[in-house]
């Protein structure tokens, strides 16, 4: 193929370049628009279903997987000493208090709930028969 130099050419031959290269884009553009205006497409299903949630049969569902089931809540083994209202599992990122308590030197054992003794709970009415 032979290199095209725009400023050596006449005025013909790059009118007829121009209008080639002009048919070519323009084909090529709404061949991406078409591809691009499918997907787009696509994802309006996929957000339409997942709005609709559980109200679809489940031959429309996106997947034939089973919910997962439910977990139970999880109890807190650590506490912040100095804020107590803060708790964590144990389970998932650590929180900023902990990341902080061990970077001063803390143990995480340090920061371990205590288990209540058995004199220390108050007395709390039951409800029976009075």
């Amino acid at each position: 193929m032979r290199k095209l130099d725009p400023a050596t050419m006449p005025l013909e031959e790059l009118w007829q370049l121009y209008e080639r290269l002009a048919k070519v884009l323009t084909d090529k553009i709404t061949v991406k628009k078409r591809e691009l205006q499918g997907r787009l497409a696509k994802l309006d299903r996929v957000e339409i279903v997942r709005e609709a949630g559980s109200n679809l049969p489940p031959s429309l569902s996106l997947t034939n997987r089973v919910p997962r089931r439910k977990y139970p809540k999880v109890l807190p083994k650590y506490c912040n000493p100095l804020d107590p209202s803060q708790k964590w599992s144990g389970r998932g990122k650590r929180p900023k208090w902990v990341i902080t308590a061990l970077e001063a030197g803390q143990r995480l054992d340090d920061l371990k709930i205590k288990p209540a003794k058995k004199g220390d709970r108050k007395e709390r009415p039951r409800g029976g028969r009075a």
